[in-house]
């Protein structure tokens, strides 16, 4: 009877945690560059004396669907959309370099170049400052031109270029603040062929409907192991009033 429990009551439990995840995938439809992250169950059997034929259900994090989202237009020059693959460096919350296709940047009153969400964006050689009262223009292979304001568009100076990478997707992990990091921790190296596209976003590749959906199958499937329970405590109850009948 416990070989039911046992995968019912993990199996319960990891539902939940499905469902935290989707619940997640579903909070961030509107987030710029945002990759659904992808959840599967897997069975794991217990090791131990009188345990080889138990199993416990187990929710793994199987990656992140790294499908590119929609362009949105936004005219803002500095918006910027990666345009196929690749990811923007970042200076992530613990200082290590970290990699998102959020593109949406604003500039700091100390010049500092970041992300919406206040992560410095980082260049070749760390994060990038902007001179003071100046217009900035980035191109598709991100680079950062300024021209003062008022002047001449003749005075264009070059301050810096975005660092734009694209590590192998299979060697990327994705941390608990949303930024995806290399598995070995190391810097990847730039690479020329990434391009961005300026005055655009990309939307989340979220897919809502679907999301919703699993939603509701994962509720079907956390009520049908908490049935497995109920019929488990059932059958136990049913057995103790046989043996107490043959006693």
């Amino acid at each position: 009877m416990d070989r039911l429990i046992y995968t019912a009551m993990t199996g319960a439990s990891h539902v939940l945690q499905q469902q935290a995840a989707v619940s997640e995938n579903l909070a961030n439809n509107h987030t710029p560059g945002f990759r659904a992250q992808i959840n599967t169950f897997r069975a794991v059997p217990l090791v131990g004396e009188g345990l080889p034929t138990r199993v416990f259900v187990v929710d793994s994090t199987a990656g992140a669907d790294f499908s590119a989202g929609a362009m949105e237009p936004t005219g803002r020059n500095q918006d910027v959309a990666i345009d196929g693959k690749g990811w923007i460096a970042v200076q992530g919350p613990d200082g290590k370099e970290s990699y998102t296709r959020n593109g949406s940047f604003q500039v700091t009153a100390n010049g500092l170049l970041q992300t919406r969400s206040g992560l410095n964006v980082l260049g070749d050689a760390g994060p990038i400052t902007l001179p003071p009262n100046t217009e900035i223009t980035i191109a598709k292979d991100g680079t950062i031109s300024t021209v003062p304001t008022g002047t001449k568009p003749a005075e264009v100076a070059t301050v810096g270029r975005i660092k734009l990478t694209n590590p192998p997707e299979d060697q990327l992990v994705r941390g608990d603040d949303g930024l995806f990091r290399t598995k070995n921790g190391n810097a990847a190296a730039s690479d020329g062929k990434v391009t961005i596209v300026t005055g655009n976003l990309e939307g989340s590749n979220v897919n809502p409907v679907e999301a919703m959906v699993t939603m509701i199958t994962l509720a079907r499937q956390f009520d049908n192991q908490m049935k497995m329970l109920q019929t488990a405590d059932n059958d136990a109850k049913a057995a103790s009033q046989l043996l107490s009948f043959n006693g």
